[in-house]
């Protein structure tokens, strides 16, 4: 399993949101992300078919008093920062998609969940940087693991943002972004285990928000690609003051507004 570590923040911030001292400047987010109004009509009818099911997911819980976050917290015990909720995380031995939620960014959020694909689920020809200045092992082979995105969460259980990271927050193998791309379409958690609608509800947050998973995905690479160009010979993945590279702010409630408008 993984270790781990939040509007619109066109800068790659380091661990207090700032980008650091002496550090280039890294390319905008917003070049990296699509209006609605340039998306096709069958890809905002795809997105308002999820953001249907993410609707809906959330109804089944609040008509009896729960969240997402609070299906993936129960009986875990005490919530503590840096553990992983639930106990071992969530897999899919069948897709093998991977999900954990976990918090260690104080006030900004409660927390936020992580989600993943391992090697056993990804498509053909994909295949991990070659990156000789790696200062700590990567993943391989059958153990290969690709992070996709982050979902931050507020005390409420609602989605606040989206966001992408350098490789040593998760511990996770670095794919190529056309190559995570690919990925997404492979994530799901079909199972009931520790929540059927957060399962179902997580997986239509990435379909919901897909063309600007995307952008935070291509963005990501820009990000590191800049940094590299900088500081040629340094391991740019294991920098701990390169840690989200980069922050979207969201609102189902507002994104559901606009596609049903365009339909």
């Amino acid at each position: 399993m993984t270790t781990g570590t939040a509007a619109r923040v066109p800068t790659a911030p380091s661990h207090d949101g700032a980008p650091a001292a002496g550090r280039p400047e890294p390319p905008g987010l917003a070049d990296f992300l699509p209006a609605l109004r340039d998306l096709d009509a069958r890809t905002r009818r795809e997105l308002l078919d999820a953001g249907k099911e993410v609707l809906e997911c959330r109804r089944v819980l609040t008509k009896v008093g729960l969240n997402v976050v609070g299906e993936v917290l129960r009986d875990q015990g005490d919530f503590v920062e840096m553990e992983h909720y639930p106990r071992d995380d969530v897999f899919d031995a069948d897709t093998h998609a991977q999900y954990y939620y976990h918090a260690h960014r104080g006030d900004i959020e409660h927390g936020h969940f992580h989600t993943f694909l391992r090697a056993g689920g990804m498509p053909e020809g994909v295949a991990p940087l070659a990156w000789p200045q790696a200062s700590e092992p990567w993943p391989a082979g059958g153990d290969a693991i690709s992070h996709l995105v982050a979902i931050s969460m507020d005390a409420w259980g609602e989605p606040i943002g989206l966001f992408a990271t350098n490789r040593w927050v998760t511990g996770e193998t670095w794919y190529p972004a056309d190559d995570v791309i690919r990925m997404l379409d492979r994530f799901e958690i079909d199972h009931a285990w520790p929540s059927w609608p957060a399962n179902r509800w997580l997986g239509a947050m990435l379909r919901l928000y897909r063309p600007w998973v995307e952008g935070l995905i291509r963005h990501r690479d820009a990000v590191i690609a800049a940094h590299l160009r900088e500081r040629r010979g340094e391991d740019i993945f294991e920098d701990r003051s390169l840690e989200i590279t980069g922050y979207l702010p969201v609102s189902v409630k507002h994104l559901i507004a606009a596609l049903e408008e365009a339909a």
